[in-house]
């Protein structure tokens, strides 16, 4: 029997990284909020690696923080290790990477999400969403209660209809054995929503007191405090290490001769997998010329003896995983804790959505995280934080929130997702955003800051750290740009010749000097020609001296690229008239429904012909 259960502007289903960001933002906007999920005990579960951050990830949770998101100042609560990961490599793709404890990332969020003003939080499996007039209305849980509401945001992760396998072993679950969302896809399909079945994967977790880790090489945190949130205090806390082992001939060998067994192989597994984080199995067979491959020992938490196996992927007969297992140096004596497995599970295909994330047939349903097709918990976190906000923005009638691909990685992510044809989950990398050079983890605040407090949902004090922060950077690079020496000065000879770099010969300033390889915003500091600065400031301006000339020629590249994002494409366009497409371009157009010429000209099957066709008759409507 269905009852009335009570009635929100703004409904999130799941608790994952992406439901937690939805619900917060939400309710931090104003909305009173209701956030369900399936089990309150595994609100922002880690069942994958128990990190956060690494290349374009980092640059995403940067500006998650920016925007007055959660993730980053859960991590910096959270962490067991941090370090900078592409230290050798330029400012682009450097990125930060925490190790975690997953125990207490979960219960921080919990901690976080039950203070919150606005927002409830019920433990139910919602099996269907009602429609009235081809907008949301309400949610209907499997024990009957009828929640109505103005927006729905989904964050289902794994769970529709989720099948763990192991070997010859299938069950319908969720992560970590938790019960699946087995009726919701059902009420999906009914809406008209086209779906689709992805697979992603885990390794084994292990007991650290069965582990030799002197067979193995140390991967400590880095020395000095880091944070990912650029409000969280430094702590300087003891960091927990990870270890670096690799497979072998032997260990390759075990998954040849089990490959009869393995499901990936035998077509037990039907649903897509990513070709970046691939199960072990298929490392084995797609890299056959390799005689080993990286393994890292990863630790779980503080208070838990479980170690994660991270390249280990798998979804091997359980028996054939410890056999692995104990062929890799330092784990000869293994004990396995819990198995590794492969995870089934419904998605959509996100072209069917705005670049706001709402449903383009649906009004007020929104979708976010693995339910779109990506992998990762940033690039969940990230969606459902613009979801969670563009269901706030409705439900108050302001125009929604939609962040471009040349000032955000989370930009480039759902331009993506909406506009390529996505037929595996999806990863964020460095190399799909073409203007990574603006796009650095360091300055994601300078980025979107303002976009968060326009919005309501950066604060006071954030605001205030923001102000001074640019404040001290403008201060700080005109006192460097005018500072200057001649080739007289002995002191700055001096100091050229201490760090083996030329001698000047016209008077320079000190911010064309830092442009030298060999010279450090720290030496300026030591020789007392600028302040010591927060080291984020410092950074900051090493990075904006040092490449300054190739930020300027980036810009100049957004600029163009910017031309077609504002020739607006009129919404209810009929692409069948319009004379000169390709009947692909045609069949494409009217999929994605673009917004912009931009955005035409990334559609897959849209060529530059085709552009020029769209151009043409813009310019022809202009006149008339």
């Amino acid at each position: 029997m269905i009852y009335k259960a009570g009635s929100y502007e703004v409904i999130v289903i799941g608790a994952g990284h992406a439901g937690c960001e939805a619900a917060l933002a939400s309710a931090r906007m104003g909305c009173q909020t209701l956030l369900v999920t399936m089990s309150i005990d595994h609100i922002a579960l880690m069942p994958c690696n128990p990190s956060i951050g690494g290349p374009a990830k980092a640059q995403v949770v940067r500006e998650i923080d920016a925007l007055g998101g959660e993730m980053a100042l859960n991590i910096d609560k959270a962490n067991l290790q941090i370090r900078t990961i592409n230290t050798g490599k330029g400012p682009a793709v450097q990125a930060l990477r925490a190790q975690a404890d997953k125990r207490q990332y979960h219960l921080e969020m919990l901690k976080t999400l039950f203070n919150q003003k606005k927002l409830d939080i019920l433990m139910a499996e919602v099996e269907d969403i009602e429609l009235s007039a081809a907008r949301v209305k309400a949610i209907v849980t499997r024990t009957g209660a009828r929640f109505e509401c103005q927006a729905l945001v989904l964050t289902t992760g794994t769970y529709l209809k989720g099948r763990i396998i192991v070997g010859d072993i299938s069950f319908d679950g969720g992560p970590g054995n938790q019960f699946p969302a087995a009726r919701l896809s059902e009420s999906l399909k009914r809406m008209g929503l086209r779906l689709g079945r992805f697979k992603t994967g885990t390794p084994p977790r292990i007991d650290s007191k069965s582990v030799d880790f002197s067979e193995m090489i140390e991967q400590p945190g880095d020395i000095r405090p880091l944070r990912f949130s650029f409000i969280s205090p430094l702590i300087n806390r003891p960091q927990l290490s990870c270890w670096l082992t690799h497979s072998n001939k032997k260990t390759h060998q075990i998954v040849m001769d089990n490959l009869d067994r393995a499901p990936m192989y035998t077509g037990i597994i039907k649903g897509i997998g990513t070709r970046y984080c691939p199960s072990f199995e298929d490392k084995v067979v797609r890299f056959s010329h390799k005689d080993s491959h990286q393994l890292f020992i990863e630790p779980e938490g503080r208070d838990t003896d479980e170690m994660y196996v991270q390249g280990l992927n798998t979804s091997l007969p359980e028996d054939v995983q410890i056999e692995v297992l104990k062929s890799i140096p330092g784990l000869e004596n293994v004990r396995i804790m819990r198995t590794g497995y492969a995870i089934e599970y419904d998605i959509i295909y996100p072209s069917q959505l705005k670049l706001s994330l709402e449903c383009k047939t649906v009004e007020g349903l929104f979708t976010a995280g693995q339910i779109n097709g990506t992998s990762g918990y940033e690039e969940a976190a990230a969606q459902g934080l613009i979801a969670g906000i563009n269901a706030a923005l409705q439900v108050k009638d302001r125009e929604p929130l939609v962040l471009k691909r040349s000032e955000s990685y989370i930009g480039v992510m759902i331009d993506d997702l909406i506009n390529k044809e996505i037929e595996e989950p999806y990863r964020l990398l460095t190399s799909r955003a073409e203007y990574r050079l603006l796009l650095r983890q360091d300055n994601a605040d300078l980025r979107l800051t303002e976009k968060g407090r326009q919005i309501g949902l950066v604060d006071d004090n954030r605001w205030m750290a923001y102000q001074q922060k640019e404040e001290i950077l403008e201060v700080e690079s005109n006192e460097l740009k005018f500072s200057s020496f001649t080739p007289a000065d002995e002191e700055m000879a001096e100091f050229l010749s201490y760090k083996n770099t030329a001698a000047i010969r016209d008077r320079v300033s000190l911010w064309e000097l830092l442009r030298r390889p060999e010279l450090s915003i720290y030496d300026y500091v030591g020789k007392g020609w600028l302040r010591d600065n927060d080291p984020d400031i410092l950074e900051q301006l090493e990075i904006q001296a040092k490449y300054e000339g190739y930020i300027e020629k980036q810009k100049e590249q957004v600029k163009r690229f910017e031309k077609l994002e504002n020739k607006m494409l009129p919404p209810d366009l009929n692409y069948d008239e319009v004379y000169g497409l390709s009947q692909e371009a045609v069949q494409k157009l009217k999929i994605v429904l673009p917004a912009s010429v931009g955005q035409a000209s990334r559609i897959a099957g849209v060529n530059p012909a085709d552009i020029n066709v769209l151009l043409i008759f813009l310019e022809k409507k202009r006149r008339k």
